[in-house]
């Protein structure tokens, strides 16, 4: 696991593990859950999948509906370039960070389908979301990842190398005029440097595309696209959760709100997927929500209590430009019931229950695999499958530890 993500969660497994997996327990009704991402890799595949759309939209096989188009810009005009090499950079600005993805594709002839050949990651803390105040500093970070894509791109080629960037939950969170300025300034940015900018290439991706795409990845990576044996997707983020997955009954599809549904065209097959995002429950803001954290507090100065906390615990965490004292109740209970009751009113009545997910085959990443990894449920490098009842008793023996 990656040292930024490591030296964030030393609150691991035995201090707020009953707050994430029971979390998770509320959340999933699924029986069998597949780990096999790490959070990194996931938004890597997702992103080169956006990276190569952009650049050739043939390659992914879609009716070009409006929705496709606003998520995916199209600069043909990168592919006028002598040079069988392609570049595409894709910034991906989520709640936590910003993260820039360098891709290098072979083109072996003119009008074919790209290759992948490789890959530059790299990424700087805090999201864009904590310059709501700052506009000016935000877009700074992402010039200096821009620094990075002029060193690993070819002088010759930047002027037909597209660059992009779409922005998740953390700036869906903002009020509409702090995102805007962001996003303005981050086109400023995109404009001075020599890249060719494509229109509307610097946009808030809605939560349900976020998800289609995880869901089209995941499905294209395991070959699974071609038949109708697809997999679900969980991802959970920072500031929100997604949910897609392939409705295989008619009762689902008359019992879901219409606005969960959506329709993508792949390969010459359509697909009528459940999708939905839910913006507020991510890791980070599900967290805050738990202790109670509004913009009414003084949250620099104050310490937040959870029943969730092991006896003993004390200390910071930050999370968008902010750093909170926790510790656990003195006067509270322990265990994992305690946790579990005072994380179910957080989501109880935000969640869309399907009953065909308990059937149904899903991936799980990001921060869901993070979290089982940290509780050695899988394995780190190669991931692993469980059942939710794994995490309700890996929650539970911790909570055995602090009685």
């Amino acid at each position: 696991m990656p040292a930024e993500v490591t030296s964030e969660y030393v609150l691991g497994q035995k201090k707020v593990i009953a707050l994430h997996q029971a979390y998770i327990q509320s959340y999933i009704r699924t029986r069998t859950i597949t780990f096999s991402m790490k959070m990194e890799w996931k938004v890597s595949f997702v992103f080169m999948i956006l990276a190569a759309c952009m650049i050739d939209f043939s390659l992914c096989h879609m009716e070009p509906t409006n929705t496709l188009k606003s998520v995916l810009p199209l600069a043909t005009s990168g592919q006028n370039s002598h040079s069988d090499t392609i570049y595409g950079i894709m910034f991906d600005a989520g709640s936590t960070g910003t993260r820039i993805h360098i891709y290098r594709f072979k083109q072996r002839a003119r009008g074919s389908h790209l290759e992948l050949e490789g890959e530059v990651f790299e990424s700087i803390k805090p999201g864009l979301s904590a310059f709501a105040d700052q506009p000016k500093k935000g877009a700074a970070t992402v010039r200096l990842l821009l620094d990075l894509a002029q060193k690993e791109v070819p002088s010759t080629q930047w002027s037909h190398t597209p660059v992009v960037l779409k922005a998740t939950a953390g700036l869906r969170l903002l009020p509409e005029t702090q995102s805007d300025a962001l996003l303005s300034e981050v086109r400023e940015v995109f404009r001075e440097s020599p890249f060719l900018v494509p229109e509307n290439s610097v946009s808030i991706i809605n939560g349900a595309d976020e998800g289609i795409f995880a869901w089209i990845t995941v499905n294209f990576l395991t070959g699974r696209l071609h038949s109708h044996r697809t997999v679900g997707i969980l991802d959970l983020g920072g500031g929100s959760t997604q949910i897609t997955f392939l409705p295989l009954t008619k009762n689902t599809l008359d019992q879901t709100p219409h606005d969960f549904l959506a329709s993508v065209e792949l390969f010459n097959s359509t697909y009528r997927l459940y999708t939905h995002s839910y913006l507020g429950l991510g890791l980070k803001l599900a967290r805050l929500a738990v202790l109670g954290v509004s913009e009414d507090n003084d949250q620099q100065k104050q310490f937040f209590h959870s029943n969730c906390f092991l006896h003993g615990v004390k200390g910071e965490w930050s999370f968008a430009g902010v750093t909170l004292k926790y510790e656990k109740k003195s006067d509270g209970q322990s265990g994992f019931d305690a946790c579990y009751s005072e994380i179910l009113p957080i989501i109880q009545d935000k969640l869309h229950q399907v009953p065909e997910m308990q059937h149904s085959p899903f991936y799980a990443f990001s921060y869901y695999y993070d979290r089982a990894a940290d509780a050695n449920l899988i394995d780190h490098m190669h991931g692993g499958v469980l059942q939710v009842y794994d995490f309700a008793k890996s929650a539970k023996e911790v909570n055995q530890e602090d009685v």
